[in-house]
């Protein structure tokens, strides 16, 4: 008899711990938006993990051949990516300039808007190689 006086107890006991428990339960709320989101590159991912976007930033360096022989210089690029894998929207941004490239449907079909020191220009080129070079 004692036995089941103990459990009836320890029952009521448990059934007032949960009672309590539940009492005090808040869902977990957000926080709110985090003000800045750091980093050193972006990516963002199709549901097949393939990167559809990114930005990254090219450090400063004469690993990159630049045509004109300058050091290549620190770069932020942005670019957006097609279900193939070929960048169709690529934005760049250097201390020396900005160009916005953007492709068509092959490697050979893109303009390219460049302002660059005291110069700018647009490079039209068609799939069969044909350039048109706009410069003021």
């Amino acid at each position: 008899m004692k036995i089941q006086r103990l459990s009836i107890v320890l029952t009521v006991i448990n059934v007032l711990l949960l009672t309590f428990s539940v009492a005090q339960f808040h869902p977990t709320e957000a926080q709110g938006a985090a003000p800045v989101l750091r980093g050193r590159a972006l990516e963002i991912v199709d549901k097949e993990g393939r990167v559809r976007a990114s930005i990254t930033v090219h450090p400063a360096g004469p690993s990159i051949p630049v045509p004109d022989g300058k050091i290549y210089p620190e770069t932020v690029v942005l670019r957006l990516i097609d279900p193939n894998g070929r960048p169709s929207v690529k934005l760049g941004a250097s201390e020396q300039g900005s160009g916005l490239g953007l492709g068509g449907d092959s490697d050979l079909t893109y303009v390219v808007l460049k302002a660059e020191g005291a110069s700018s220009s647009l490079k039209l080129t068609n799939k069969d190689g044909r350039e048109q070079l706009i410069k003021p």
